[in-house]
């Protein structure tokens, strides 16, 4: 029961083979489950390689998420026996009917596949390439490999892209950071405590060597975790310090751009599908991918809700596979006619889909709006006198500029900035921005987000001395900060600062108001919500784990004390 041999099963209208063995050029063994039709031929592949463990059934490792996906979108569950389900990749049973042959390679050090987790690392990634080029050498493989997969699944087809596979043909990356400084471990400058907590959980529960402590497969009866039986001791030394390694490295140096996309190398046909509420992770590194890779066709979609339903929804498998059938099927369907921005535009009532030629959207309207310090009031002209500054608790929750209620229906669809100019009494300062919207008696609007209930309208972040910017790939809409060298305060001296808030999508009804924050925290929605899910520690209280509150990187002798604003604005990209 407890053994890594290679052996093959014909069940649920699937040929299984379970942990095939793919040897890494240092001579490590990863191993992988292949669900293919039982029919003889050559077929298209979908490859994932990633820590979650293959043989973790979703609704196990995930139930809170499982359960309340599949009772909300009861598609999900239908049309398969949903006994192959696992967290963020492909359902054979929906794929394997249609000529694909479906790949899950347990990567380094995680489930079946011995080693030392590293993630992201070059040592992964190069991994991953030499699992793309096994699939295409095999007997029933076409020779046409796709990369699929959700969030880490998603993360990792920009690094191997990077590498240029021969073989890789197509790439659908749902929610998928690109840049793992900018997207994922510093926003703005501020570390995200998501991925520290992210590895207690998620990672550490299905290391491999957990063996007969780790959890089974409701499947095969396999453990899930090898064969191997292992102490804390071994365990420990078999992984890295993910957390930890991430606060040793507090600026964009080698260590994250060896876990970034390399954009000039990115020349594969891909899908990049992004998360409106994704702004700790699933989100940036979409339009980011979309706007700067090299590749000539590459296609962009925008939705919403949690950031793993619409992969396994109707909607979103129908998407997938038109791209896939295209790229990995030869199949002339249409979708190289097809616009290259999808859109799943948020109002209150819920989303349009809307087709657009290109991101940001062509005919935006740029519109500044502008922080009357006086009166806390957002206006469309630049306040005229000279304004008394405002004054706010450095790690406390800010001030809120509302505009009057707007005339007439506006859309707000695209990159956001805003510009700020503040002083501080230590040498640094956090910056967290939120824009928001207000119902006519000034209920605050929220969403459905990547994970949180409470997501608001759109956030940015920066730390003042990581104020300096790449001058070359600036814009007025997308402020990007070079992250390569302190730039600290002298108390009392004001800066200007030029800050990223992330892509948004809302239509904001006649009445409404819109609000923009500048806070010292993370954005809270309530003191108290109730909401959590199993796989996370905290409670979601409207930023869900995506959180700024690792004390050795906020030390409040440096970023303490109190921030004075001078003068505040906001660049809002209006759709007529």
């Amino acid at each position: 029961m407890h053994d890594t041999t290679f052996r093959t099963e014909n069940r649920d209208a699937m040929l299984i083979d379970r942990d095939v063995p793919i040897e890494a050029n240092d001579g490590l063994v990863l191993r992988a489950d292949v669900f293919r039709p039982p029919e003889p031929g050559r077929y298209p592949v979908l490859l994932t390689y990633g820590p979650y463990a293959k043989g973790l059934a979703f609704q196990e490792g995930y139930p809170s998420s499982w359960n309340r996906m599949i009772l909300d979108h009861p598609d999900v569950a239908y049309g398969s026996s949903n006994k192959h389900q696992s967290w963020e990749v492909v359902d054979p049973e929906k794929w394997v009917p249609h000529g694909y042959v479906c790949i899950r390679v347990d990567s380094r050090g995680c489930g079946r596949s011995p080693g030392f987790v590293d993630h992201f690392s070059p040592r992964e990634t190069q991994d991953y390439f030499e699992c793309i080029e096994w699939a295409a050498a095999q007997a029933w493989s076409n020779g046409r490999i796709g990369l699929s997969g959700v969030s880490y699944f998603g993360m990792n087809q920009w690094q191997v892209a990077s590498l240029q596979p021969p073989h890789l043909a197509a790439m659908c990356i749902w929610e998928g950071a690109s840049d793992f400084y900018r997207d994922a471990s510093h926003h703005g400058g501020i570390v995200s405590t998501f991925w520290a907590n992210w590895y207690d959980i998620q990672v550490k529960s299905v290391q491999n060597g957990l063996g007969d402590r780790g959890p089974v497969s409701r499947v095969t009866g396999e453990t899930v975790c090898g064969p191997q039986t292992l102490g804390n001791e071994e365990l420990q030394r078999n992984r890295c310090d993910f957390g930890e390694d991430i606060l040793q490295h507090p600026l964009d140096d080698p260590w994250h751009r060896d876990r970034s996309a390399k954009w000039e190398n990115i020349k594969t046909p891909f899908l990049s599908a992004g998360n409106w509420g994704g702004q700790g992770l699933h989100l940036r590194g979409n339009v980011e991918g979309f706007v700067r890779s090299a590749s000539e066709q590459k296609w962009l979609e925008m939705h919403g809700l949690e950031h793993w339903t619409h992969f396994y929804t109707d909607y979103g498998i129908a998407i997938q596979r038109a791209f896939f059938d295209h790229f990995l099927k030869g199949q002339d369907n249409g979708w190289d006619k097809r616009p290259r921005v999808q859109l799943q535009v948020r109002s209150i009532e819920g989303f349009q889909e809307r087709f657009e030629e290109a991101w940001p959207i062509p005919r935006t309207q740029w519109k500044r709006m502008h922080a009357d310090l006086s009166s806390h009031a957002l206006i469309d002209a630049a306040p005229g006198q000279r304004q008394t500054p405002l004054e706010f608790d450095a790690l406390g929750d800010g001030i809120t500029f509302i505009s009057p209620p707007a005339q007439e229906e506006c859309e707000i669809t695209g990159p956001l900035s805003a510009s700020l100019r503040i002083s501080s009494t230590t040498t640094d300062a956090d910056i967290f921005l939120v824009l928001r919207v207000f119902t006519p008696d000034m209920r605050e609007v929220t969403f459905q987000g990547a994970i949180d209930p409470h997501t608001p309208i759109a956030q940015g972040w920066l730390r003042a001395s990581h104020r300096k910017l790449d001058r070359k790939l600036s814009t007025d809409y997308r402020p990007y900060h070079s992250h390569d060298e302190l730039q600290p305060l002298e108390p009392g001296v004001p800066v200007d600062l030029e800050v990223e808030i992330l892509p948004t999508s809302i239509v904001v009804p006649a009445g409404y108001r819109i609000g923009f924050t500048i806070r010292g925290r993370d954005y809270e929605f309530a003191a108290s919500t109730g909401a959590r899910l199993g796989h996370f520690k905290n409670e979601l209280k409207g930023c869900g784990p995506f959180l700024h509150d690792e004390p050795r990187d906020r030390p409040k002798k440096t970023v303490g004390g109190s921030v004075t604003v001078h003068s505040a604005s906001v660049l809002l990209p209006t759709i007529p």
